[in-house]
């Protein structure tokens, strides 16, 4: 099954720029234009990812990480900062709102999609590890 992936962007050219590069590495793509939608998409989908673009209309992005890490449901999905804000400072910012990681706008496709393999790949690694674990009773 696909990786799913909800990018939270109000911008209708990064949305598609960042979708066409997602989904022809064979991922989908779920999407959400502002804040509080992206909260409802991440608790209904439950994505393996979310890319969160820091400046939204109604709430930032960093909190709506907030909101998510602090909600138990939705705590454990990994979400990356994709955001023009690059000044001295901002990443600390993103990461100290709750996100796992930070990219910088305009992105690089290359960097995009090994910053979203990396995420991909220690969640379902992570998720392994804890079946492993279970199934042999440790």
């Amino acid at each position: 099954m696909a990786a799913r992936i909800l990018y939270v962007e109000d911008n209708a050219q990064n949305m598609r720029l960042v979708r066409k590069i997602l989904t022809a590495t064979g991922y989908t793509v779920l999407e959400a234009v502002d804040g509080l939608s992206g909260l409802s998409v991440a608790a209904a989908e439950k994505p393996d990812l979310i890319l969160m673009d820091v400046n939204l209309p109604d709430i930032s992005g960093l909190e709506a990480t907030g909101r998510l890490k602090a909600d138990a449901t939705t705590q454990h999905i990994p979400v990356i900062a994709l955001t023009a804000n690059a000044m001295h400072g901002d990443r600390e910012n993103c990461l100290a709102a709750g996100c796992d990681g930070y990219l910088a706008k305009p992105v690089m496709k290359a960097e995009l999609l090994n910053a979203v393999e990396s995420y991909i790949k220690f969640k379902s690694d992570m998720g392994v590890s804890a079946s492993v674990s279970a199934a042999s009773g440790t």
